[in-house]
């Protein structure tokens, strides 16, 4: 390469390999390992929820014909598929509710692209459960890294982060699960960085969640290849023409150099309450809060003035959303969802209420506007009633945040609410307990209770 071209930038695409191939389990703390198995826990109920979606039917249907074996397992659904196919449908269904887990300093959704990866992997391996863990931990470790060292630049520009930099995380996992070399790792890295994309046009289709299940099938591959001696640039993140020179208008390497193998990026991962973007869940919560305070009825209200972060607008301002996945990017229906029926599950965001005259009424009685300092998880808002009365809230941190974390058992409740209309209250109940029970138990006895009892297949 001409000199012109050398970089001084550390090697940091060998260091993440290293770190993913060689880092003992024992050095990962049980703490981190605790806060895996609720990520771990979340994943699983936000993948069987949303198995029986329509983009789930839609990416196995066209696979089927072409795959090879169906002998893997697919949470949530009875059929099989190959590896790749069940991949990428566990990336798809674990983020098409928009309920999955986000590391908040990214807005990456870190376990959809590493886990959806690693079981058709560890099911043909019959791994232990704690190499499953393990594995994620690693996985999730370095697709977040990643992204701290390009973002917030990478993003701005129009890149949907957790399916350029998940891709990464998948790669670096399967390696680990394979037992690859330093060497192999680091090629998979590279043949991850060349398949990294996704871009936020895609936001409110069925697109979005293709990048997770792109992310997870691509890293699988990634390390496939690498493990035969398929080769790739070694230099693949850092190098001028790599991942984070072309895909980012700025980049800080020391992101990913700094506290690697002993600080964990899953300890400040979070889990959504509600079914939507995390920007925009501050205003459902401060809705729900008045309106439970209140008891004032919408035909009441004469307007809600919203006070946000800027993403909201940018990512969340769709004003007349006409389906469901469009829903998830208004922040006005939103809100107008949160106020009139207290919470925002996935029923919320069908196409259902995003039709129903009463919630489009309210919806454009909402207002919001950008208030400058406010934090992600911050809002403020304003009612006015049509007697002239104002009332306003404050949402100081939105339940979810790290300042007030969803529980154990909150957690548990919202794999239920996700798991029970796929697979019936006892099977749910199994599959809730297999999880949580993950690290001391197999991966195929937890696929197999996550797989409903009655066969479903999607309709030609």
């Amino acid at each position: 390469m001409s000199s012109h071209l050398e970089s001084s930038a550390p090697p940091v695409t060998r260091e993440l390999a290293r770190f993913a191939v060689t880092i003992p389990g024992e050095a990962i703390p049980a703490a981190t390992r605790r806060e895996a198995t609720r990520s771990f826990v979340n994943w699983m109920g936000c993948a069987i929820g949303g198995a029986q979606h329509e983009a789930v039917d839609i990416a196995l249907m066209t696979l089927a014909p072409f795959g090879g074996p169906a002998e893997h397992s697919i949470p949530g659904r009875e059929e099989r598929a190959d590896p790749f196919g069940a991949a990428l449908a566990m990336g798809i269904s674990s983020h098409v509710f928009d309920f999955d887990d986000t590391h908040l300093r990214t807005i990456i959704h870190p376990a959809g692209p590493v886990a959806s990866c690693l079981l058709p992997l560890a099911e043909r391996q019959g791994a232990s459960g704690r190499a499953l863990l393990e594995a994620l931990i690693v996985g999730v470790e370095v697709e977040c890294r990643i992204g701290n060292a390009v973002y917030p630049a990478h993003y701005d520009v129009g890149w949907h982060i957790t399916g350029t930099a998940g891709v990464f995380g998948a790669a670096a996992a399967a390696s680990r699960l394979l037992g690859l070399n330093e060497e192999q790792a680091t090629y998979a890295l590279g043949i991850a960085a060349t398949q990294s994309s996704g871009f936020r046009e895609m936001f409110g289709s069925m697109c979005k969640s293709f990048h997770v299940g792109s992310a997870a099938k691509n890293g699988l591959l990634a390390a496939l290849l690498a493990q035969r001696g398929f080769t790739s640039s070694t230099r693949a993140i850092e190098a001028p023409r790599g991942f984070a020179n072309v895909m980012s208008t700025a980049r800080n390497y020391d992101e990913i150099m700094q506290g690697l193998g002993s600080t964990w990026e899953i300890d400040a991962n979070t889990y959504k309450p509600f079914a939507c973007g995390i920007v925009i869940h501050p205003a459902i919560d401060g809705c729900a809060q008045l309106s439970r305070e209140t008891g004032i009825a919408p035909d009441e209200i004469a307007s809600i003035r919203l006070e946000v972060h800027p993403l909201v607008l940018e990512l969340t301002g769709k004003t007349e959303p006409r389906t469901g996945l469009e829903s998830k990017f208004s922040v006005f229906h939103a809100a107008a969802a949160g106020y009139m029926r207290h919470r925002a599950g996935e029923h919320e965001f069908s196409d259902e209420i995003v039709r129903d005259p009463s919630v489009v009424a309210l919806r454009r009685k909402i207002s919001a506007v950008v208030r400058p300092g406010t934090r992600e998880d911050e809002m403020r808002l304003t009612l006015t009633t049509t007697d002239g009365r104002v009332i306003e809230k404050h949402v100081e941190h939105a339940i979810g945040s790290l300042a007030r974390p969803l529980s154990n058992d909150d957690l548990s409740a919202k794999f239920m609410d996700l798991a029970e209309p796929v697979m019936g209250e006892g099977p749910g109940r199994s599959a809730l307990d297999a999880a949580w029970a993950v690290e001391g138990g197999d991966v195929r006895s937890l696929l197999s209770a996550s797989r409903p009892g009655a066969a479903r297949t999607p309709a030609a």
